[in-house]
């Protein structure tokens, strides 16, 4: 039972809808809008929104998306079949008013495709019951059931396995024929020996058994064959007692000089051989012995080559593959799945390549081929030149999510409300939170914000230690003094072994209480598989409800970016304690500075969790902190 089912432009107008089990598509829909086709990210065809499965297909040559719901939790295997034919009948029966291409005309339309839609899911869902279900094999029917009882007898006391490699080696000793006489003469045929051919020492043999007894009297027979006209070819030939050619001293000269000159075949009662003239192809020789340059010119030029005394066909073929080539310029072909595959794939090893998931870059390259399928390629422009385009305007979308992490104005928000902006840095082991949180504490001092940093990290050794020396650095390059007697930055520590959300608590508390604008939360690194700590930084979130949530990852990672922000997310959602679970809101990718052109890392943890990359760690100083530039990552991971 389908929900609902409708069908749009590109540009938004909703041509033709139906109405199942949901009162309204409106939700949904508007969801895989903004999550999928805005974000460049159609890679599956498939998206979950709530309780609903929505399936959907882009019809690039007329500017056209199918959308079909239904609830997740069924089964139904007529969708994909449902889809095509509705795609297929829709296109074909309303191509005048679609190719139109104007808004008036959509609208001024009218698209009756109701009765349509019914027979089409009519016959899908009957399509889908016709299938019998698949029943057991009985023994009876196999193959086993169908041989006799006297086959399986072992006969003389030796194994099948061993008979079976006897005659394996019979058959390969009949096959050389070079062991002279003996080697042929030790099988005898069944007819010669004074068995019947169905029996072997009185018990009747099984079909299997016959055909194998046949075979080998057949191989025997051929064997000698081979032999005997081996040896008539090499008895035909007459044997001259002596020698062909007298020899020559060098004391006594040289009385006639050509009788030296092998190269030449003699002719004596033997007819000259002659070598065939495709030789030269296939050793690859020319004229003099000489080896000939690789040819990779295409099969019209090598037709020309051979047949010069045909120009009309060369010329015929020259002019057919300028006007195919001006044909393909002009803007006439539209682009199909063979077209780019080889160009996807090429695509695809090249962001793995640049560090991009493995699997990020198949669906990236999926989603490009859906989005250029049917769609006509534009004058002058090539395949190459077309998907490339389309993948580098799908990275840049990825790179700008729909949510935009603006901290200034989140912070200057939340004085007006006379409270402190927390955010909490979270992420593994040594990807550098403490480092970059104090870069972040350097960014903010700059623009006029207190700070209160919360050592939240009780479990290694030295973490506080590292945190007052940031502390005291920060201070130094702010002081009071020059903020009117006002501190601009501070630590709040409690030591080693406590209660990390005990202390954010207390943290933010105290910077109500001073007057702070800012409370920077570090947390102990951890793994995405240690259950554990997971458990104890989503009771720091559940608890304190920080405004921000960062994930600091390391940009030296490819496949491992994935799997550790989809773990924390779920590990956050899974232990959290809240109705609706605080998840990652933003990522701080560290070490930038140490990849070069390798910026696949970014693509990668923007594409898994739609979340924006808020800060870029460039190098070791506290000014080494940049803001992502979507477009100059995009060129350098498209760079060769």
């Amino acid at each position: 039972m389908l929900d609902f089912f409708t069908i749009f432009s590109k540009g938004g107008l909703v041509l033709w809808c139906f109405q199942g089990v949901s009162d309204s598509c409106t939700g949904p829909v508007n969801a895989l809008i903004r999550s999928v086709l805005l974000q460049e990210r159609g890679g599956n065809n498939s998206f979950t929104h709530e309780a609903l499965t929505l399936k959907y297909k882009l019809d690039n040559q007329f500017e056209l998306v199918f959308v079909v719901g239904f609830q997740k939790i069924l089964t139904l295997t007529y969708v994909d079949k449902l889809i095509d034919d509705v795609h297929r009948l829709f296109r074909d029966k309303y191509r005048t008013e679609i190719q139109q291409q104007s808004a008036l005309s959509l609208l001024n339309g009218t698209f009756d495709f109701q009765n349509d839609f019914l027979r089409l899911l009519r016959e899908a869902e009957e399509s889908s019951k016709i299938r019998a279900p698949t029943t057991m094999k009985k023994f009876e029917d196999s193959e086993k059931a169908k041989k006799p009882a006297r086959s399986m007898i072992e006969t003389r006391g030796e194994k099948p396995k061993e008979k079976a490699k006897n005659s394996k080696k019979n058959k390969g000793a009949k096959k050389e024929g070079s062991d002279g006489p003996l080697a042929t003469s030790k099988a005898v045929p069944a007819e010669k020996s004074g068995l019947p051919v169905g029996s072997e020492d009185g018990v009747e043999l099984s079909k299997e058994e016959l055909i194998r007894r046949k075979r080998e009297e057949f191989i025997q027979k051929h064997g000698r064959g081979v032999d005997k006209s081996s040896k008539s070819l090499k008895s035909d030939a007459p044997k001259e007692k002596g020698k062909k050619v007298p020899r020559v001293w060098a004391l006594g000269g040289c009385a006639n000089k050509e009788v030296l000159d092998y190269s030449t075949p003699t002719t004596n009662g033997t007819p000259e051989v002659t070598l065939p003239e495709d030789i030269n192809l296939i050793r690859g020789t020319g004229p003099g012995g000489q080896l000939q340059d690789l040819d990779c010119s295409s099969s019209e030029d090598e037709g020309a080559a051979q047949n010069p005394t045909k120009p009309s066909s060369a010329t015929k073929g020259t002019l057919g593959g300028m006007f195919g080539m001006l044909k393909g310029l002009v803007g006439s072909k539209s682009l199909s799945r063979e077209d780019m595959e080889s160009v996807l794939d090429k695509m695809r090893d090249h962001l793995i390549a640049k560090n991009v998931a493995a699997d990020i870059a198949v669906q990236l390259c999926e989603s490009v081929a859906n989005k250029l399928e049917g769609k006509v390629m534009g004058t002058f422009s090539t395949v190459t030149s077309t998907v490339k385009q389309a993948l580098q305007e799908s990275l840049v979308q990825i790179l700008q999510p729909q949510r935009r992490v603006d901290m200034l104005r989140d912070i200057m928000d939340a004085q007006r409300r006379q409270r402190p902006y927390v955010v909490t840095f979270c992420g593994v082991n040594g990807v550098g939170k403490s480092t970059n949180l104090a870069k972040i504490s350097f960014w903010l001092l700059e623009n006029g914000f207190s700070v209160l940093i919360a050592a939240c990290d009780t479990f290694r050794a030295g973490a506080v230690e590292q945190l007052r020396t940031h502390t005291r650095r920060l201070s130094a390059l702010h002081p009071p003094e020059n903020h009117g007697g006002r501190t601009m930055v501070q630590l709040f520590e409690k030591g080693y072994g406590k209660d990390a959300a005990g202390i954010a608590m207390e943290a933010i508390a105290f910077a109500r209480n001073q007057g702070f604008d800012v409370v920077l939360v570090d947390t102990a690194g951890r793994m995405q598989d240690n259950a554990p700590l997971m458990t104890a930084l989503a009771k720091l979130i559940t608890v304190n409800t920080p405004d921000l949530v960062l994930f600091v990852g390391e940009a030296l990672v490819g496949n491992e970016a994935v799997d550790q922000l989809v773990k924390f997310n779920r590990a956050l959602a899974d232990h959290s304690m809240a109705q609706t679970p605080r998840l990652i809101d933003g990522i701080v990718l560290t070490k930038f500075d140490t990849i070069d052109d390798k910026v696949g890392a970014a693509i990668s943890m923007t594409y898994i969790t739609s979340k924006p990359i808020v800060f870029v760690g460039t190098g070791q100083t506290y000014c080494d902190l940049r803001s992502l530039n979507a477009k100059a990552v995009v060129a350098a991971l498209m760079k060769a």
